[in-house]
Parts: C-alpha cells; sequence; structure tokens
C-alpha cells in the first residue's frame, strides 16, 4: 500500500529578507499529506499545545536505519555519506533522541531512544528529478532493500536540488517488499538558505549541516508518529512540527561532530513551563533538544 506523508516544509527567503519569511505551502506528495508553514508553526502552539495520541504505533523496540543515497554524483567516497553516517551511528541513546521517549504507545511502552546504524547503499541511477510521491520513494526503498525489517527507518537522499518545492524533507511508510516499514526522502540542499539551520559549525559545511537539521527532525517525527496515526497536535502538527527553526543557545555533540539541530515539542515540558530560548524567538516553551 502506499502510505501518506508527513512534510518537513522549510520555506525558501526572499532576497533579503530573513529565512522565517513564511510562504504558501506547494502542494505536498500525496492529496492526505500533512504541510506545516514555518510561521504556522509558533502561531498553533498556544491554541492547541500539547500533542495528542491517536491510538498508532511507536517506535518502541529500537530502529535500525540504512541510508540511501540516489542519484549519479554519489560515491562510496563522498563526505556527505560519511558524516551523515557519523550523524546516524552516534545519534543512539543521546539525550537530543531522548527527548521523545515520553511518548508511548497503547500498551504504555515508551518511544526507544536506541537506533542502530546498518550503513549506506547507493543507487548511482539518475535520481528523481522533480518532488516526489510518496510511492516513488517506496519503490526506490523496495529496489534496493531487499529484506526489510519492521523497525527499520530508510531515509532517501538524492542528489538533486529543491527547485521551487517549498519543503526540504517527509516521512512516510508503506509496504516494502512485504513488510511495513519507514522512510523519509530529502532534496540535496547545498547552497539552500530556505533549508540551511546556519550552523556555527564548519567542520562538514553547510550542506551536511541543513541536511543533519532536517534530517533529526524527520527521525524524530518517525519515532512518535510512524504510521501517521500516533502522536500530533489538533492541527496535525507532529513533535518536531512544533518546534520547527527554533534551536536551543548550544549545539548537541555525538558521533564525534557537533550538530544545530531544532528541538522537538515535549507535553511535559509545556506543562512544567519549561524549554530552551531561542536567540530570535526568545523563550521556547514546549521545545526541548536534550540540552536543556
Amino acid at each position: 500500500m502506499q502510505g501518506k506523508a508527513r512534510l518537513c516544509v522549510l520555506l525558501l527567503a526572499l532576497i533579503g529578507m530573513s529565512t522565517a519569511a513564511a510562504q504558501a505551502a506547494a502542494p505536498p506528495p500525496t492529496a492526505n499529506a500533512h504541510a506545516l508553514v514555518k510561521g504556522d508553526a509558533r502561531a498553533k502552539r498556544g491554541s492547541s499545545p500539547n500533542l495528542i495520541y491517536h491510538g498508532g504505533p511507536v517506535m518502541t523496540a529500537g530502529t535500525a536505519v540504512t541510508a540511501i543515497f540516489w542519484g549519479t554524483s554519489w560515491s562510496t567516497s563522498d563526505t556527505k555519506i560519511s558524516w551523515l553516517g557519523k550523524f546516524y551511528g552516534g545519534i543512539t541513546g543521546s539525550s537530543y533522541l531522548g527527548t521523545n521517549t515520553e511518548y508511548t504507545d497503547s500498551a504504555r511502552r515508551h518511544v526507544s531512544a536506541a537506533v542502530t546504524y546498518d550503513g549506506a547503499v547507493i543507487d548511482n541511477s539518475p535520481a528523481i528529478s522533480h518532488a516526489p510521491q510518496t510511492k516513488d520513494i517506496q519503490a526506490e526503498v523496495a529496489k534496493l532493500i531487499s529484506n526489510p525489517v519492521p523497525n527499520g527507518y530508510y531515509p532517501v537522499y538524492i542528489d538533486q536540488p529543491r527547485g521551487h518545492t517549498q519543503y526540504c524533507a517527509w516521512h512516510s511508510y508503506g509496504d516494502v517488499n512485504g513488510v511495513t516499514v519507514q522512510f523519509g526522502f530529502f532534496f540535496n540542499l547545498d547552497g539552500d538558505p530556505g533549508c540551511d539551520p546556519q550552523s556555527p559549525v564548519s567542520t562538514y559545511g553547510q550542506g551536511v549541516a541543513a541536511l543533519a537539521n532536517v534530517s533529526g527532525h524527520e527521525l524524530s517525527e518517525m519515532l512518535t508518529d510512524p504510521q501517521l496515526n500516533a502522536w500530533y497536535d489538533a492541527s496535525g502538527a507532529e513533535n518536531s512540527d512544533k518546534c520547527a527553526w527554533t534551536f536551543g543557545s548550544r549545539t548537541l555533540s555525538f558521533g564525534g561532530a557537533s550538530w544545530k539541530i531544532q528541538g522537538n515539542w515535549s507535553n511535559a515540558a509545556y506543562d512544567a513551563n519549561r524549554g530552551y530560548t531561542d536567540a530570535d524567538a526568545g523563550f521556547v516553551r514546549g521545545c526541548i533538544d536534550g540540552t536543556n
């Protein structure tokens, strides 16, 4: 079956304007997909602040990640592949992933912060050159992964830029070779101001910094809402959506590197009047990133 998708919608900035400037979202990859623009993320916190459980599964048994790199330009020596390997390989048990563990399934089992990185797979056929449907990425995962596992997460990174598509990434789920799995989609974000977290870290460059931020966003949402029927608020916003483009005062350290990643919504933090302080937004109640 084809899964729906939830988007991480990170909008282009107009020349001379801040990246916080919101524009109308383009049509999402499926008719039932969720799209959230940057301006809405903050406006809706007050009206429906906490996430609501809708009865679906969450990732309680740990997550096995295999990253897929699709496009003619990828090679085993590509630094993006190695840096994202450090990202996924080091994130398990991190304080950042710990921000997701308060959420439970119907049996009160908590989201697991355990992630196993099983490496990268390269597909050097030409990547899709337009904003894909979920079925396109589902087919790519099926092409590359012959033995998927139910707790698998298969993020697909293409070497094509975002162009005029007004999102950077999304996550979804579907049947792959007879197994229901989770997958994600990511554009090449090199030189893309609308998807740039403006990380002060220069070790791995802007393109990796942008992919790391949206990868953390989609991973967190996948853990707490893998089949799009678990944790989201009354407006449809998932945990990372509600903290979109706000950042704590410190970078996160794991995998032998520092990363600038937006935080995740915590019902417990909101109820306790906790959250981090963002340089632009000020005090952001309910958003935590593992350093606060």
